[in-house]
């Protein structure tokens, strides 16, 4: 955590539990054990933003009262009835993205009438739900969810019109940092994915991505300042 600081992250995200295609859950306890002990760590040791990963409410909670800052939940509650609750009780930051279906199965054959349409009206629900519970809108960010439950061109055109989520909530988190919609463009293997993920990072921000969600952090935010200040 400290060295993603370090090569220029503005927000940490930690997460005990692996949401990739085809991936199985992790008991609660197991959860738990993986991420508070890093949580309480990170928050004695830097100022920056700390999000938990999790879509499960009492990790939520007790992460928040470790010191995170963020839920950064891929059900946008859907899989936690009780997560507007907690994320309203604490002041919290949320993360409310797309899935369609559960890390299990969402990539087994996902389809949409109008994938544009479809997850703006997911998100849309979600973030009502949110701030009917006492949740700011300027505390919620939205995520479209990139290869959860997508196919290439689905991602593809989500990534096009990013900015057309932006007026659902206060900003638009996107995640494309590589994925495998990669490898149906170049073929590239999962740890040769860097250049394609900095071209589809600066893409999506030049498209309205406010936040941008990598694993390679130094080499991505040197290109976002590039293209950043090529945009301003």
């Amino acid at each position: 955590g400290l060295a993603l600081i370090s090569a220029g992250a503005d927000i940490l995200d930690i997460g005990g539990e692996s949401t990739r295609p085809g991936s199985d859950p992790v008991s609660l306890d197991e959860e738990l054990e993986r991420v508070i002990p890093v949580i309480e760590a990170l928050s004695n040791k830097t100022k920056i933003p700390i999000s938990i990963d999790t879509y499960k409410s009492e990790v939520a909670r007790l992460a928040l009262k470790a010191g995170a800052h963020i839920v950064n939940d891929i059900s946008a509650g859907i899989f936690s009835e009780d997560m507007p609750e907690v994320v309203s009780d604490f002041g919290a930051g949320i993360v409310l993205m797309h899935i369609k279906g559960t890390p299990r199965d969402m990539q087994k054959n996902p389809s949409y009438d109008n994938v544009m349409e479809e997850i703006s009206y997911f998100l849309m629900n979600a973030v009502i739900q949110f701030r009917s519970r006492g949740v700011d809108k300027s505390s919620i960010l939205v995520d479209p969810g990139i290869g959860f439950g997508k196919k290439l061109l689905h991602n593809l055109e989500l990534m096009k019109r990013l900015g057309e989520l932006k007026k659902l909530a206060s900003g638009v988190l996107v995640g494309p940092s590589r994925k495998s919609f990669i490898s149906g463009i170049t073929g590239s293997p999962v740890e040769d994915r860097l250049p394609e993920t900095i071209s589809a990072a600066v893409v999506c921000a030049f498209n309205g991505a406010d936040v941008i969600r990598v694993h390679d952090v130094y080499p991505v935010a040197k290109a976002l300042k590039v293209s950043d200040a090529i945009q301003r």
